[in-house]
């Protein structure tokens, strides 16, 4: 399997958070499902804590996924000792979810990595399979550290 520094790095920084118990996977119950230079899959399954005033899961919660599952994603494909941060986020909805609905898997993939900016998309679908959100991120590179 290729792999890269960015990868290598997420997977050591995914696992100390979860071995600690920090981090926004951590709190969510988010589990890395897919880790490849390119691709990242989590999932997560909502609670009653995820609820909007409605009673389906708050489109924060997919938000956050998409955010996360797109923005790892680009981690994975950086050099090494580079780093990134998301500039803007989309997201659309395109249907509710219910609490008891079951599983949501999110995956992100980069469309495009520059030595400044980076790409990706990313889809949330149901137990069923079905699309309930989609979206995409534009993320700032900073490259490497130089020693000067």
């Amino acid at each position: 399997m290729e792999t890269t520094a960015g990868l290598e790095q997420l997977k050591e920084l995914l696992n100390m958070g979860t071995e600690k118990g920090y981090g926004i996977g951590a709190l969510l119950g988010m589990t890395a499902e897919t880790l490849e230079p390119g691709r990242v899959v989590f999932a997560l399954t909502p609670r009653p804590d995820f609820s909007n005033p409605l009673g389906t899961v708050h489109g924060g919660i997919m938000s956050t996924l998409l955010d996360s599952a797109m923005g790892c994603a680009v981690h994975t494909s950086l050099p090494e000792g580079a780093s990134y941060t998301t500039l803007e986020l989309k997201v659309n909805f395109v249907r509710a979810v219910p609490l008891e609905g079951g599983r949501l898997v999110c995956e992100g993939t980069t469309v495009h990595v520059g030595r400044k900016v980076a790409t990706a998309e990313g889809r949330v679908t149901n137990a069923d399979g079905k699309l309930v959100a989609h979206g995409t991120t534009t993320c700032m590179v900073f490259p490497p550290p130089t020693r000067e």
